[in-house]
């Protein structure tokens, strides 16, 4: 929990004397790259490209030499979330050079996952973006913090591709080993609707945190409002507007969400329909 990622924009001194040396910095990295790429498909032994993989991800990390060096890795692995074991080659773990991070206090523990086009992004007052180990966030999915909020996401968390955590006024707090499927979208704040002013000229205003407790699992575009707390080891169907809280293993349905029975109250050894396989 002590890598902190400082946007290019804050140490930039002048554009116009950097031009040059971004673009040949550019062109030799295209080069590198093509070169690169090849040697990789001419590797038909895939213990010579896991080897390929282990060298460039020892230098892996949230510099633009590290993102370079994500970048070779890539090249000899599968696509999206076959790239996860890239993670666990370097403590710094695997931040996709597609990845935008535009956030000034990030900071991340062992192994994390970052995958191609997720974006990190502080507005002013932001609180910082905070991962435990081995936290997965796959792509575009876009997490923001701003105007006193915050996000944290504990150990052995995963994020599906087009999620949307906008930690606002208040903060957003994940558990460990959460599930979040696609699409998913996590709003601790409100925009002020009162009469007589147009609403994008009113504060935002906020219920309080969203709190997601360990081993949660949250459906494919279940959307959760502020001061909603999910238990540990609940589930939330999918589609689902959660506005209340839900207790722990519970399982929670429709729009507005309600609770409609317990983990504990469902069989542990479902029944297998009839005529599937039982192997």
């Amino acid at each position: 929990m002590g890598t902190a990622f400082v946007p290019s924009s804050v140490a930039r001194t002048s554009s116009i004397d950097t031009v040059p040396m971004v673009n040949n910095l550019s062109r030799q990295t295209d080069l590198l790259q093509k070169n690169a790429y090849h040697r990789c498909q001419s590797m038909k032994n895939s213990r010579w490209q896991m080897r390929w993989m282990r060298f460039w991800m020892r230098w892996a990390g949230v510099s633009w030499h590290g993102r370079l060096a994500s970048r070779l890795a890539a090249l000899c692995a599968h696509p999206h979330k076959a790239r996860v074991y890239l993670a666990r080659m370097n403590k710094q773990g695997f931040i996709s050079p597609k990845a935008v991070l535009h956030h000034g206090d990030f900071y991340h523990g062992g192994h994390v996952f970052l995958d191609d086009r997720v974006v990190l992004f502080q507005r002013e007052q932001g609180k910082p973006i905070t991962f435990g180990d081995r936290v997965y966030i796959y792509r575009d999915t876009i997490l923001e913090t701003g105007y006193g909020g915050g996000l944290q996401i504990d150990d052995d968390t995963s994020i599906h591709p087009r999620c949307q955590l906008n930690a606002y006024v208040s903060d957003i707090r994940i558990g460990k080993g959460v599930m979040l499927a696609p699409n998913c979208a996590l709003y601790p704040y409100d925009h002020g609707i009162v009469p007589g002013t147009p609403i994008r000229e009113q504060a935002l205003v906020s219920k309080g945190p969203i709190i997601i407790g360990d081993n949660a699992w949250l459906g494919v575009g279940a959307i959760v409002l502020g001061g909603v707390t999910i238990g540990a080891g609940a589930v939330v169907g999918a589609g689902s507007l959660v506005s209340e809280d839900v207790p722990p293993d519970g399982i929670a349905v429709g729009n507005p969400a309600r609770t409609v029975r317990l983990r504990s109250e469902l069989s542990k050894n479902p029944p297998i329909p009839e005529g599937a396989s039982q192997q």
